[in-house]
């Protein structure tokens, strides 16, 4: 049994010695700018976390809020590739998580944000999130693809997510306690626990 443990620590470890680092951005060098701008925020937790619970946050006020939201993504996104672009790269950590957790306790309290309102926090997360993916770009790349591709997928991920979200809502609208209602705030309430950690965590470092 000891022979056994032995070998295989041994096995471990020489496995452990021989890795090389992982390339996490080989999307670059594979699909293109263009699809590299697509995939590139769906590596990232913080932009599905948070394009998610935008996209859940504008579903469950209801179409003619949520609309809005169409257009002004996508230009949060552009306008976020150019600051990051003109200012080059800051840490976001400390805004995605004050973002998740203003979002997420919205959300949990199934609360009716006024449509401007809802506009401004959507610009804003689209900013923070297109300074961020921005500031992986490397020099050769192109950036009207990659920005093209980046808009696309968030122009895409938010439309879906609302439409979605209205009507998952949609059996619910007569019952604030219906078990679907419910699960939109538990959901609310896991994505401001998470902003919490992650300010935590990046007032600690």
């Amino acid at each position: 049994m000891k022979l056994n443990s032995a070998r295989l620590l041994i096995a471990a470890a020489m496995l452990l010695a021989g890795g090389h680092a992982a390339e996490a951005h080989i999307v670059a060098a594979r699909l293109g700018d263009f699809y590299m701008g697509v995939v590139h925020p769906l590596t990232d937790l913080q932009d599905l976390v948070l394009w998610s619970a935008t996209g859940v946050l504008a579903g469950t006020l209801g179409a003619a809020r949520g609309r809005w939201l169409i257009a002004v993504f996508p230009l949060g996104l552009l306008a976020g590739l150019f600051l990051g672009q003109v200012f080059g790269a800051a840490s976001t950590q400390l805004a995605d998580a004050a973002m998740m957790l203003a979002i997420g306790l919205l959300l949990a309290a199934a609360a009716q944000v006024p449509t401007v309102l809802l506009c401004a926090m959507a610009f804003a997360v689209a900013v923070i999130r297109g300074a961020a993916n921005g500031a992986d770009l490397a020099p050769e790349t192109d950036r009207v693809l990659f920005a093209a591709g980046l808009t696309c997928v968030g122009y895409a991920a938010i439309t879906l997510t609302m439409a979605l979200t209205a009507v998952f809502r949609r059996t619910a609208a007569d019952s604030a306690t219906s078990w679907r209602a419910i699960a939109v705030r538990a959901l609310g309430g896991w994505i401001a626990a998470i902003g919490l950690m992650m300010a935590s965590l990046a007032l600690a470092s």
